[in-house]
């Protein structure tokens, strides 16, 4: 086994919700990535639609149970001293799949070792194993500090997702709150915060503005999120159609470090789409416009594994007539661009 070191960190990561182009649901976790020599373990894993166990809309009892046994306070839970390091993010049964690993200490260090995909109670490393990842030592100290800072109060970070929605189209704002509360986000609908508690601003990550909104009313809006020192962030609705909006306030509630997305950027221009991936991975591309009836219309444009860099994908000119925009998707990520003309 290796002797030299890898560090080891934390730093929050989401698998984004949304309503997809089919019209399925698709639902949004927060959870806390594992950090392996400054680069997100599950990048490593190429296209892999999974969480960690450090999850934060799970209880707190439950999100505590699965800190003890990265810590090795207590029993694996599957055999052969076998700990899931990633999981289903809809149901997080086994029998879904998941990346499980040996954890183990070595004197005062603690050993990530033998990672496989496993959908029951045994991993089959020869068939299942990946190969090329790990075995990585870290040191103990720093590695049981990164985890225990998560202690105090995961639940704080599950009481953080909700969304408030200020408009005057109401029919458009109740099928947006449904549409977020579906994939796991909290919605409320208001005309104005006048009046509201401080505490009650506080819970709210993500202020979305509706297009009908004044810029005076936005400036009430914003004064008095600012009186309840409430630390949001305010999203502009490109157009009214729902899987948009829901691709927008999912790209302000993600808190992940910039450095550490799949997606670095999007831009749609001159009949094509620029996307930059930092890390190879799955990448959805779908085009949303509003015809002269203002019905909404939805092109998918692109559908493939896209390799670190920056790629030009070329775009429908039919799907993208008008004013229209892309919405890029990723296993942990999600850009939205207008398509310039």
């Amino acid at each position: 086994m290796s002797a030299e070191y890898a560090t080891f960190g934390l730093a929050p990561a989401m698998r984004t919700g949304g309503v997809l182009a089919d019209g399925a649901y698709q639902v949004h976790r927060d959870f806390t990535d594992f950090i392996v020599d400054g680069r997100p373990l599950l990048h490593r894993l190429s296209d892999l639609d999974a969480v960690s166990p450090l999850a934060s809309d799970i209880p707190p009892a439950v999100f505590t149970d699965h800190l003890r046994r990265l810590l090795l306070d207590a029993e694996a839970p599957l055999s052969d001293g076998r700990y899931v390091i990633y999981g289903c993010p809809e149901c997080e049964g086994l029998e879904c799949g998941a990346v499980t690993a040996v954890i183990e200490r070595d004197g005062d260090d603690v050993v990530w070792r033998d990672f496989a995909w496993q959908t029951d109670g045994t991993a089959d490393l020869e068939l299942n194993g990946y190969h090329g990842i790990g075995p990585f030592r870290f040191r103990g100290e720093e590695y049981r500090a990164a985890l225990e800072r998560l202690l105090p109060g995961p639940e704080e970070d599950a009481a953080r997702r909700r969304v408030l929605l200020i408009g005057a189209r109401v029919a458009v704002l109740a099928k947006l709150a449904a549409a977020l509360r579906s994939v796991g986000i909290g919605a409320d609908i208001a005309h104005d915060a006048a009046g509201v508690p401080a505490e009650e601003l506080c819970a709210y990550q993500v202020v979305a503005f509706g297009r009908a909104v004044t810029e005076a009313d936005r400036a009430a809006v914003r004064e008095a999120f600012d009186r309840a020192d409430a630390q949001v962030e305010y999203v502009d609705g490109l157009a009214p159609i729902i899987p948009l909006l829901v691709a927008q306030i999912e790209l302000a509630l993600d808190r992940s470090p910039v450095g550490q997305r799949r997606l670095r950027g999007l831009g749609a221009k001159g009949g094509e789409a620029v996307v930059e991936v930092a890390s190879a991975c799955r990448v959805r591309l779908v085009a949303y416009r509003l015809d002269a009836l203002y019905r909404t219309r939805v092109r998918e444009l692109f559908d493939g594994t896209l390799q670190p860099g920056t790629h030009r994908i070329p775009l429908d000119a039919k799907a993208v007539k008008g004013r229209s925009f892309v919405v890029a998707r990723t296993m942990g990520g999600v850009l939205v661009t207008p398509v310039a003309r």
